[in-house]
Order: C-alpha cells, then structure tokens, then sequence
C-alpha cells in the first residue's frame, strides 16, 4: 500500500519537474522575444547604418535553441532516458566490481 503511494508521489514529482522546465523555457523565451525586440528598436533607431542586434539575437538564439531541445528532448542522445541508462550502467558495473573482489 505504501509503495502504491510512493510510485504514484515520485509520478507526480517528475510531471511537477517536468512541467517547471517547459514553464523555464517559455519565460526564457519571452524574455529572449522582449530583449530582442528592444534592440532591434535600439539598432534601427540610432544606427540603422550598422546592423549590430544580429550579433546577441544569434548568441542568446544559440543558447534558447538548445535550452529547448533539452526540455522537449530533441537531442535523444543527451535526453533523460540516455541519463538513466548511463547511471544503471555505473550501478551494474560497480556491483559488478564489488562481487568481484568479495
């Protein structure tokens, strides 16, 4: 009974971690969408003749792209699947060790 409501409590743990991160990336990219609006207004307004808003939109642009891609897990192969994996690998190859020299 008791690991019923200690399965169902680490769920919602993780939907709760889950949903916090997707938030986290929403709130950087409307903060990402603001910022850049206002330079774009600064460049045009007071040096149209050299376009510099370019420089930070693709740097800060760069960093959005792959805070998305670790939320939504484009990139499989840095996803939280490939982080359990790795860990029960550590696991197994440690126990696998500790019988060896038992």
């Amino acid at each position: 009974m008791e690991n019923i409501d200690n399965s169902e409590f680490e769920r919602y743990q993780r939907a709760k971690k889950r949903v916090d991160e997707i938030k986290g990336f929403y709130g950087h990219l409307t903060s990402y969408i603001c910022v850049m609006l206002f330079f774009v207004f600064i460049n045009l307004k007071y040096s149209p003749e050299h376009i510099w808003f370019f420089w930070p939109m693709s740097g800060w642009g760069i960093g959005l792209f792959f805070h998305g891609a670790r939320v939504f897990n484009l990139l499989s192969f840095l996803g939280k699947d490939w982080e359990e994996r790795k860990i029960q690998e550590f696991l197994e190859e440690e126990k696998r060790n500790q019988n060896k020299y038992q």
